[in-house]
């Protein structure tokens, strides 16, 4: 009774793997974020398959059914609109689900559009980090902008059409409009638009409403060099507040990555 997470095609039929065919054609069911999507890649392939819709609106509902079937022992493989399922798409629940029951789950692996997108990006690849979608609006925007606009690694994250322009805008005000970027329209498929350029001339491109699915990725912030004079006064703060000194210098080396002994021994020579 196994769950098979199932990573189809990011927009290309023909990058639809042999054993992704395989694990669709020995399932016993397919549930699908989008039944009318799943069905064409399932026509495509030859496979005539029952599907069930398992998207963010019913997800939690699904799971019931999902439970049932590994129990009495069905194969189910479990794909969505494009990509891996679970990642920042639904599945979370059917692993979850999946693992409580006892069930095995399996990956069948393949197209990324992070990934992908990544390593066209011509960015720094060896760390990097993913922020899925990014929040409308409010302070959990604000605040999730800001911390990529700070973030030293290269960070991919995904855009609706509706939003890029405003989540490029955005990302300019802050993080500063000669920031590198790479930004990926319809990866794969047939009006595929790969562009690279900085934060500013993508605000500018990408105004308004667009047509397709974006991936963006973002050159990191420049590794600023912790300051020993800032790091002290710090020190002197806390110390200040009661902090013995050792603990004040751990705390502090800690927080703004400079080095502790080079911090406490400045500390001890002030207080000495």
């Amino acid at each position: 009774m196994p769950l098979i997470l199932c990573g189809t095609p990011i927009g290309n039929l023909g990058d639809t793997s042999r054993r992704l065919a395989e694990a669709l054609k020995g399932a016993d069911v397919v549930f699908a974020e989008d039944t009318r999507r799943s069905r064409t890649l399932l026509d495509h392939l030859g496979i005539d398959k029952p599907l069930r819709s398992f998207f963010a609106g019913n997800e939690q509902l699904r799971v019931a059914e999902l439970s049932e079937r590994l129990a009495r022992g069905e194969t189910v493989a479990l794909v969505t609109d494009a990509g891996m399922p679970a990642i920042s798409d639904p599945g979370l629940a059917a692993v979850r689900t999946a693992r409580a029951v006892g069930a095995n789950v399996t990956v069948v692996p393949g197209p990324s559009a992070v990934t992908a997108a990544l390593a066209v990006s011509g960015l720094p690849s060896e760390r990097f980090v993913f922020e899925g979608f990014l929040p409308r609006k409010g302070g959990d925007r604000s605040r999730r902008i800001d911390q990529i606009a700070g973030e030293t690694r290269t960070t991919v994250f995904f855009a609706s059409p509706r939003r890029v322009g405003s989540d490029l805008e955005d990302l300019a005000g802050v993080a500063g409009g000669e920031r590198a970027v790479f930004v990926g329209r319809e990866l794969t498929k047939l009006h595929e638009e790969l562009w690279w350029g900085t934060l500013g001339e993508a605000a500018d491109r990408f105004r308004g409403s667009q047509r397709g699915e974006f991936t963006v990725v973002v050159g990191g912030a420049p590794v600023r060099e912790p300051d020993l004079d800032e790091a002290l006064e710090e020190v002197r703060v806390l110390m200040a507040e009661g902090e013995p000194l050792a603990g004040a210098v751990r705390e502090v080396a800690q927080r703004v990555r400079v080095s502790r002994g080079r911090l406490y021994e400045a500390a001890l020579k002030e207080k000495g």
